[in-house]
């Protein structure tokens, strides 16, 4: 079930009204659904990530489901140097052989998948980064949770809404759609953090951005908490 007008204005950390104005001038992704408006929650944290809205820590206080660490999946998914292709499908084929996936006889489906979602529309957010497939999960049953940030040899065009080429992709794998949800939620967190952001753009070495990983994950905890 998609998001109400007042469930996404409180996720946003924003009021309906500038929920219906997002909506009216064509901003925001969203659908009708028996004359009723509804947004997919996937969606709206790619769209919030891409323009640097803060989300509410309500999303990090859901129950029903474990929590899904960030710092887990990054340290299962790796961090990768050097990443070599010269086009979209390129990288990702490289991206998806390096990653531990549950069922490897499975990697031509996910770099189907990952192309499919670029079709849809770019998955870069800005500032050379992008984050593909988070319309559409990718969901493995039964495996971890994995999250593996890739920096490219060569930066690439990715259409992205800053037309600055992609040089990191984080790339996800889920066991269930609420744990892709959190990861994504946590990886929004993230990229609002001046300091885990700036190590990304610095490609820093991965210790230390797990470091700022770990530092972060302290923190969501206390917002989950508070």
């Amino acid at each position: 079930m998609g998001l109400t007008v007042r469930d996404t204005a409180r996720l946003l950390t924003t009021d309906e009204n500038q929920v219906h104005r997002w909506i009216e001038s064509g901003e925001i992704p969203f659908d009708r659904a028996a004359d009723q408006l509804r947004l997919n929650r996937s969606e709206l944290l790619e769209w919030a990530t891409a323009r640097g809205i803060r989300l509410s820590a309500e999303v990090f206080r859901e129950q029903g489901e474990p929590q899904a660490p960030l710092i887990d999946a990054l340290r299962v998914g790796g961090i990768h140097y050097a990443v070599q292709g010269t086009t979209r499908e390129g990288v990702l084929r490289t991206i998806v052989e390096r990653m531990p996936l549950p069922d490897p006889a499975e990697r031509e489906l996910v770099v189907q998948v990952l192309l499919s979602r670029e079709r849809l529309g770019s998955s870069a957010v800005g500032d050379g980064i992008a984050i593909p497939h988070v319309r559409h999960p990718l969901v493995f049953h039964g495996g971890r949770p994995l999250l593996t940030l890739s920096f490219l040899a060569t930066p690439i065009d990715f259409d992205a809404p800053d037309n600055k080429p992609v040089f990191a992709l984080f790339t996800m794998i889920s066991p269930t759609i609420r744990t892709h949800l959190q990861l994504l939620a946590r990886l929004a967190a993230a990229l609002h953090d001046a300091r885990f952001k700036a190590a990304v753009l610095a490609r820093a070495p991965a210790d230390t951005i797990l470091l700022e990983v770990e530092r972060i994950e302290a923190a969501l905890a206390g917002a989950a908490t508070a």
